[in-house]
């Protein structure tokens, strides 16, 4: 469903914010297919395909700086609904002629504003209701033919219309969940105002992406690297049905699963689908590239070169072969590409940023313009098992970003150890479905502690525990006491080598949730 062809999508133009995903998942659980594209799109590449709205992201620049990232200005001349949020509203103010300058007081947090009307975007609203704040400048000046249609105590122009043009400005964020009737403004901006048909459902995904998989690849051969994770058996599954026995499933052993992943996955295979499976084991060959390697991006890029050599290796001897699967997610790819202008590359992600710039093989993606939770829905719909649907997402790099500093051999028994009596743990006080990810991270930190009478000098683990919706924000789980306590003694008891626990309470943004 690349570009919302053949319905309805409201088009994102990111301009650096944090809240740019967020923004793309509320239009969609609006029942309306969303999709981001860069602020410095052109605008006839939008006409290829025109969108029924277009929503302009908040960021971090100041509309007035210099290098302040700017759309082309004939983005508001296609006579389609806009709608500025944040940086989006200034960037809206500053093109037509208002002014835009640094309040004396950023506002940051909750605020309350008062609606001048409840029609449009704020039809059938309260006078007063909660809204999100997060900006350091302000329109001081509206420009011409447009007027303020709330404010705040700090903001005069919390919102801005002109209603000819049907184009709106927002100072809060309406895709953050403290936005009170946050959800009911963009609903209102869809239906209302763009007159969006709800089509967008992740079910109907399911036929189109068969479709696309089967009249891309026509008769060429694929190879797909599977883990047993729910994004990669997906892909597989729906690329099986498209092109049937042209697809061949690789596992790759990189020495850096966890405890029984190997086993677990071939079993997974044999037991629920009618797929070959080629299991490889290439553990010391990856191992030796990691040996003395610091750097997190090094190891992302090492792991990426490598695993795709096993993969072209490999190909020869099914004969010729075109494409590789990959099961790469919309969060992947937003973070793993790094666009001009203000938004910067987080981490690369191993089914994105880790690929060699040369490689023979064309990567095929059908699940990247997809966010987890909708997956979900899509294994749902083809039968997967509860305990692949429900399994907590797992790096591609693996245990080589969760521990810091150099991989070797005894450090990976050793996290492998205490991951499994987290797990455990997390599945027994029924937390396993309820949080997003909890596993552990070895740090190259050694610590004095005292066992019965002799003294211990060991390493440290960092317990990560998170809730999320998608990955792309997340907050530290809210974890009882008793649980802490018990996967802290378990792990300082059985597992050898580590005589130290301690709890990130960080949430993001501002860290990530891997900690490499």
């Amino acid at each position: 469903m690349k570009k919302g062809e053949k319905q309805d999508y409201i088009a994102i133009l990111d301009f650096g914010s944090q809240y740019t995903q967020l923004i793309a998942r509320r239009v969609r659980e609006a029942k309306v297919y969303s999709e981001i594209f860069p602020y410095y799109i052109e605008p006839s590449k939008l006409l290829e395909n025109p969108p029924k709205g277009i929503i302009l992201s908040g960021g971090p620049a100041s509309v007035y700086a210099d290098q302040a990232p700017i759309c082309d200005t004939d983005i508001f001349q296609l006579n389609i609904p806009i709608l500025g949020i944040c940086y989006g509203a200034q960037l809206i103010a500053q093109t037509f002629g208002g002014k835009v300058s640094k309040a004396s007081q950023a506002e940051y947090g909750r605020a309350n504003i008062i609606l001048n009307n409840d029609r449009d975007i704020f039809y059938g609203f309260p006078t007063t209701t909660t809204c999100w704040m997060s900006h350091q400048d302000l329109i001081e000046n509206i420009p011409p033919d447009f007027k303020v249609i709330a404010r705040s105590e700090s903001t005069k122009a919390a919102a801005i219309v002109n209603e000819g043009r049907k184009i709106y400005g927002l100072q809060f964020h309406p895709e953050v969940t403290h936005t009170t009737l946050g959800k009911k403004v963009f609903e209102n901006f869809l239906y209302k105002i763009c007159n969006c048909q709800q089509n967008w459902n992740v079910y109907s995904y399911i036929n189109q992406s068969i479709n696309d998989i089967r009249n891309k690849v026509k008769k060429d051969r694929v190879v797909a690297g599977v883990s047993g994770g729910i994004d990669s058996l997906v892909a597989a599954i729906l690329t099986n049905q498209a092109i049937g026995n042209q697809l061949y499933c690789i596992f790759i052993n990189n020495g850096l699963l966890r405890k029984g992943e190997v086993e677990e996955v071939q079993k997974v295979f044999k037991d629920n689908f009618d797929i070959n499976l080629i299991y490889i084991d290439a553990s010391e060959r990856f191992l030796e590239k990691l040996k003395d390697i610091n750097d997190p991006e090094r190891k992302r890029k090492i792991l990426g070169e490598e695993f795709i050599r096993v993969f072209e290796e490999k190909a020869k001897s099914i004969g010729k072969v075109k494409y590789l699967l990959q099961g790469t997610l919309y969060p992947d790819v937003i973070e793993s590409i790094s666009q001009k202008g203000p938004s910067s590359t987080i981490k690369s992600h191993h089914n994105v940023g880790g690929l060699p710039k040369k490689m023979r093989l064309e990567v095929l993606e059908p699940l990247k313009y997809l966010f987890k939770d909708e997956v979900r829905k899509i294994a749902k719909k083809l039968r997967l098992p509860e305990e692949i649907i429900w399994r907590q997402p797992f790096p591609g790099p693996g245990l080589a970003i969760r521990i810091i500093g150099p991989v070797e051999k005894a450090k990976l028994n050793i996290l492998r150890e205490a991951d499994e009596i987290i797990k455990q743990e997390i599945i027994d006080a029924g937390l396993y479905k309820k949080v997003w990810q909890s596993f552990g991270i070895l740090l190259p930190v050694k610590s004095v502690g005292v066992m019965g009478d002799s003294r211990t000098y060991e390493f440290a683990l960092v317990l990560r525990i998170v809730t999320s919706e998608d990955g792309m924000t997340a907050d530290w789980a809210k974890i009882p006491y008793a649980v802490l306590e018990k996967i802290s003694n378990r792990i300082i008891n059985e597992v050898k080598g580590i005589n130290r626990v301690v709890f990130d309470i960080s949430s993001k943004p501002p860290a990530t949730i891997e900690w490499e």
